[in-house]
Protein backbone atom coordinates (compact mmCIF):
# COMPACT_ATOMS: atom_id res chain seq x y z
CA UNK A 1 0.00 0.00 0.00
CA UNK A 2 2.82 2.35 1.11
CA UNK A 3 4.71 1.62 -2.12
CA UNK A 4 2.15 2.43 -4.32
CA UNK A 5 1.57 5.61 -2.68
CA UNK A 6 5.07 6.75 -2.71
CA UNK A 7 4.66 6.64 -6.77
CA UNK A 8 1.58 9.19 -6.29
CA UNK A 9 3.88 11.80 -4.45
CA UNK A 10 5.05 12.34 -7.71
CA UNK A 11 1.76 14.32 -8.51
CA UNK A 12 0.30 14.65 -5.25
CA UNK A 13 3.11 16.86 -3.02
CA UNK A 14 0.34 17.23 -0.12
CA UNK A 15 0.27 13.32 0.72
CA UNK A 16 4.17 13.80 0.63
CA UNK A 17 5.06 14.60 4.60
CA UNK A 18 2.24 11.57 5.38
CA UNK A 19 3.52 8.65 2.88
CA UNK A 20 7.28 9.20 4.01
CA UNK A 21 6.51 8.96 7.67
CA UNK A 22 4.54 6.39 7.05
CA UNK A 23 7.43 4.61 4.83
CA UNK A 24 9.67 4.93 7.73
CA UNK A 25 7.50 1.89 9.54
CA UNK A 26 7.61 -0.41 6.50
CA UNK A 27 10.74 -2.80 7.85
CA UNK A 28 8.19 -3.67 10.89
CA UNK A 29 4.44 -2.95 10.37
CA UNK A 30 2.46 -3.10 12.71
CA UNK A 31 -2.09 -3.38 13.25
CA UNK A 32 -1.51 0.37 14.33
CA UNK A 33 0.14 1.65 11.11
CA UNK A 34 -2.63 0.45 9.00
CA UNK A 35 -5.13 3.02 10.35
CA UNK A 36 -3.11 6.09 9.20
CA UNK A 37 -2.69 4.45 5.48
CA UNK A 38 -6.46 4.21 5.09
CA UNK A 39 -6.87 7.57 6.22
CA UNK A 40 -4.82 8.77 3.57
CA UNK A 41 -6.71 6.64 1.32
CA UNK A 42 -9.61 8.01 2.40
CA UNK A 43 -8.35 11.48 1.65
CA UNK A 44 -7.12 10.52 -1.66
CA UNK A 45 -10.77 9.29 -2.52
CA UNK A 46 -12.29 12.62 -1.16
CA UNK A 47 -9.87 14.33 -3.36
CA UNK A 48 -9.19 12.52 -6.95
CA UNK A 49 -9.72 15.79 -9.07
CA UNK A 50 -7.30 17.62 -7.13
CA UNK A 51 -3.83 18.35 -9.56
CA UNK A 52 -1.21 20.27 -10.10
CA UNK A 53 -2.48 23.58 -11.85
CA UNK A 54 -0.05 25.20 -14.03
CA UNK A 55 -1.66 28.75 -14.97
CA UNK A 56 -0.42 30.45 -18.37
CA UNK A 57 0.84 33.01 -18.57
CA UNK A 58 2.63 32.58 -15.52
CA UNK A 59 6.38 34.62 -14.82
CA UNK A 60 8.66 31.89 -15.14
CA UNK A 61 10.41 33.50 -11.94
CA UNK A 62 12.38 30.59 -9.70
CA UNK A 63 11.68 30.80 -6.49
CA UNK A 64 12.44 28.21 -3.37
CA UNK A 65 11.30 27.58 0.19
CA UNK A 66 12.96 25.08 2.64
CA UNK A 67 11.63 24.40 5.99
CA UNK A 68 12.74 22.01 8.80
CA UNK A 69 11.24 20.63 11.93
CA UNK A 70 13.62 20.70 14.13
CA UNK A 71 13.61 17.36 16.70
CA UNK A 72 10.19 16.10 14.97
CA UNK A 73 10.60 12.72 15.22
CA UNK A 74 9.88 11.54 18.97
CA UNK A 75 11.46 8.20 18.70
CA UNK A 76 15.21 9.46 17.74
CA UNK A 77 14.79 13.26 17.88
CA UNK A 78 15.75 14.12 14.30
CA UNK A 79 14.89 16.35 12.06
CA UNK A 80 12.26 16.31 8.89
CA UNK A 81 13.31 18.85 6.10
CA UNK A 82 11.37 20.10 3.52
CA UNK A 83 11.75 21.72 0.11
CA UNK A 84 9.80 23.34 -2.55
CA UNK A 85 11.10 24.71 -5.92
CA UNK A 86 8.51 27.11 -7.87
CA UNK A 87 8.49 28.97 -11.24
CA UNK A 88 6.03 31.44 -10.87
CA UNK A 89 3.08 30.42 -9.53
CA UNK A 90 3.97 26.60 -10.72
CA UNK A 91 5.13 23.85 -8.81
CA UNK A 92 8.21 22.53 -10.31
CA UNK A 93 9.84 20.06 -7.66
CA UNK A 94 9.54 19.21 -4.28
CA UNK A 95 10.45 16.52 -1.35
CA UNK A 96 10.49 15.71 2.45
CA UNK A 97 12.73 14.03 3.97
CA UNK A 98 13.91 12.52 7.45
CA UNK A 99 17.67 13.53 8.05
CA UNK A 100 20.59 11.10 9.27
CA UNK A 101 21.61 12.99 12.39
CA UNK A 102 20.32 14.73 15.19
CA UNK A 103 20.65 18.74 14.94
CA UNK A 104 21.82 20.57 17.73
CA UNK A 105 19.76 23.60 17.43
CA UNK A 106 17.00 25.20 14.78
CA UNK A 107 19.57 27.28 12.79
CA UNK A 108 21.48 24.45 11.83
CA UNK A 109 18.34 22.14 11.02
CA UNK A 110 17.18 25.40 9.42
CA UNK A 111 20.26 25.83 7.24
CA UNK A 112 20.41 22.38 6.17
CA UNK A 113 17.27 22.34 4.83
CA UNK A 114 18.11 25.57 3.07
CA UNK A 115 21.49 23.88 1.40
CA UNK A 116 19.72 21.42 0.19
CA UNK A 117 17.08 23.61 -1.37
CA UNK A 118 20.20 25.64 -2.86
CA UNK A 119 20.30 22.36 -5.50
CA UNK A 120 17.93 22.19 -7.26
CA UNK A 121 17.39 25.77 -7.60
CA UNK A 122 20.89 26.34 -9.24
CA UNK A 123 19.73 23.16 -11.66
CA UNK A 124 16.75 25.39 -12.18
CA UNK A 125 19.14 28.75 -13.12
CA UNK A 126 21.07 26.41 -15.45
CA UNK A 127 18.55 24.76 -17.13
CA UNK A 128 16.69 28.49 -17.90
CA UNK A 129 20.00 29.70 -19.13
CA UNK A 130 20.07 27.08 -21.90
CA UNK A 131 16.53 28.91 -23.08
CA UNK A 132 18.13 32.63 -22.48
CA UNK A 133 16.57 33.33 -19.32
CA UNK A 134 19.15 35.19 -17.12
CA UNK A 135 18.61 35.59 -13.25
CA UNK A 136 21.31 37.36 -11.69
CA UNK A 137 20.07 35.66 -8.04
CA UNK A 138 17.13 32.99 -7.38
CA UNK A 139 15.38 34.18 -3.96
CA UNK A 140 15.38 31.21 -1.26
CA UNK A 141 12.69 31.67 1.23
CA UNK A 142 13.54 31.14 4.69
CA UNK A 143 11.53 31.58 8.19
CA UNK A 144 14.68 31.46 10.37
CA UNK A 145 16.80 34.52 10.84
CA UNK A 146 19.75 32.82 12.67
CA UNK A 147 20.11 30.77 9.52
CA UNK A 148 19.91 33.01 7.30
CA UNK A 149 22.66 34.97 9.01
CA UNK A 150 24.29 31.69 9.00
CA UNK A 151 24.46 31.47 5.14
CA UNK A 152 25.37 35.23 4.83
CA UNK A 153 28.37 35.08 7.70
CA UNK A 154 31.90 34.05 5.73
CA UNK A 155 33.54 33.47 9.62
CA UNK A 156 33.39 30.08 10.22
CA UNK A 157 32.45 30.89 14.12
CA UNK A 158 32.09 27.83 16.58
CA UNK A 159 28.15 28.17 16.02
CA UNK A 160 28.43 26.43 12.76
CA UNK A 161 32.10 24.41 12.70
CA UNK A 162 30.23 21.32 13.47
CA UNK A 163 28.31 21.50 10.15
CA UNK A 164 29.32 19.51 7.63
CA UNK A 165 31.49 21.33 5.01
CA UNK A 166 29.18 20.13 1.93
CA UNK A 167 26.29 22.63 3.53
CA UNK A 168 28.83 25.34 3.57
CA UNK A 169 28.23 25.37 -0.77
CA UNK A 170 24.84 27.14 -0.06
CA UNK A 171 26.93 30.19 1.99
CA UNK A 172 29.61 30.37 -0.95
CA UNK A 173 26.76 30.62 -3.65
CA UNK A 174 25.33 33.36 -1.19
CA UNK A 175 28.60 34.85 -1.35
CA UNK A 176 28.74 34.88 -4.90
CA UNK A 177 25.44 36.34 -5.51
CA UNK A 178 23.41 33.06 -7.21
CA UNK A 179 20.95 32.65 -4.40
CA UNK A 180 19.47 35.52 -2.45
CA UNK A 181 18.47 33.97 0.83
CA UNK A 182 15.63 35.75 2.06
CA UNK A 183 13.30 36.18 5.51
CA UNK A 184 9.41 34.61 4.67
CA UNK A 185 6.64 34.95 7.67
CA UNK A 186 6.31 31.28 8.99
CA UNK A 187 2.53 31.94 7.57
CA UNK A 188 3.52 32.11 4.43
CA UNK A 189 6.43 28.98 4.42
CA UNK A 190 4.69 26.81 2.09
CA UNK A 191 7.60 24.06 2.84
CA UNK A 192 5.41 23.40 6.22
CA UNK A 193 3.18 20.93 4.46
CA UNK A 194 6.47 18.67 3.48
CA UNK A 195 7.96 18.93 7.02
CA UNK A 196 4.95 18.53 9.67
CA UNK A 197 1.47 17.77 10.58
CA UNK A 198 -1.00 20.67 10.20
CA UNK A 199 -4.45 21.62 10.95
CA UNK A 200 -7.19 21.32 8.33
CA UNK A 201 -7.25 25.15 7.95
CA UNK A 202 -3.82 25.42 7.27
CA UNK A 203 -3.10 22.53 5.26
CA UNK A 204 -6.01 23.41 2.68
CA UNK A 205 -4.69 26.71 2.34
CA UNK A 206 -0.88 25.52 1.90
CA UNK A 207 -2.18 23.17 -0.77
CA UNK A 208 -3.91 25.76 -2.66
CA UNK A 209 -0.74 28.02 -2.83
CA UNK A 210 1.34 25.26 -4.39
CA UNK A 211 -0.97 25.27 -6.85
CA UNK A 212 -3.00 22.11 -6.14
CA UNK A 213 -6.61 22.67 -7.02
CA UNK A 214 -9.73 21.43 -8.75
CA UNK A 215 -9.24 22.58 -12.49
CA UNK A 216 -12.69 22.26 -13.09
CA UNK A 217 -13.69 25.14 -10.48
Amino acid sequence: MIGSLLYLTASRPDIMFSICLCARYQSAPKESHLAPVKRIFRYLAGTVNLGIWYPRGSLLVPVGYSNADYAGCRIDRKRTSGTCQLLGNMLISWFSNKQTSVALSTAEAEYVAAASCCVPLLWMRQQLEDYDLHFNSIPLMCDNTSAINLSRNPVYHSRSKHIELRHHFLRDNVQSGKVDIQHVNTEQQLADILTKPLDKERFEYLRSKLGIRNPNL
